[in-house]
């Protein structure tokens, strides 16, 4: 009986690492971008064409947490999480991203970083919950139709759209106008279009049990 309680074991602890080691995102994360974004330059040079590096790293800085999240939804489409627990490691992950005040120069740019990023979490908390409106089309109208002082409401439908872009479908290149002053609805269709590039990264994703980030 000894080889088989052995082996009984060892299939336990295959079963158990993932969800005891794996780190989404921590606070260090967090701060060693701040800190890469703060020696940044965000002015360019008049003779340069490309974006500036500043903009750049934020651009690395946004994917980078959207790929964190959407490693939770994965492994919970691979039953690796339950839905309760993906809903808490989102919220950890939101907790360190959106709960933070950031002073000085950089104040007005994580801020702009923070805005963007409701939708994220509203569309992953939306996608684990199921059972929303699957018709983008109508949805982008009635986003674009709804008064900027409606925030929530806004959001909710931006998130809708979200959770359909995590379940599959495509969004939102051909809806986003470009605009040196865009609305609250298209800058989260520019944030769900960051998540599907992200969603594309992931395609074959499935961590090992005990690796981190």
């Amino acid at each position: 009986m000894a080889p088989k309680k052995k082996k009984d074991a060892a299939s336990a602890q295959d079963e158990a690492p993932l969800k005891l080691f794996y780190i989404f995102y921590s606070q260090e994360r967090w701060e060693n971008w701040l800190k890469a974004l703060s020696e940044a330059d965000f002015e360019g040079s008049a003779d340069d064409d490309e974006m500036p590096e500043g903009f750049q790293l934020l651009s690395s800085f946004n994917q980078d947490i959207c790929i964190e999240v959407l490693k939770i939804v994965k492994l919970y489409q691979n039953n690796r999480f339950t839905k309760e627990e993906s809903l808490q490691r989102i919220s950890d992950v939101e907790e360190i991203v959106l709960n933070q005040t950031v002073e000085g120069d950089l104040e007005e740019v994580i801020a702009s970083l923070q805005f963007s990023m409701l939708v994220l979490f509203a569309a992953t908390r939306k996608f684990l919950e199921g059972g929303f409106d699957e018709d983008i089309k109508a949805l982008v109208k009635k986003g674009k139709s709804i008064d900027e002082e409606q925030m929530e409401e806004i959001l909710e439908v931006a998130a809708i759209i979200g959770a359909n872009v995590i379940n599959g479908k495509s969004c939102c290149g051909r809806y986003i106008k470009e605009s040196d002053d865009p609305g609250m609805f298209d800058e989260w269709l520019i944030e769900v279009e960051t998540i599907n590039e992200a969603l594309a990264t992931l395609k074959n994703f499935d961590e090992e049990a005990g690796e981190s980030s």
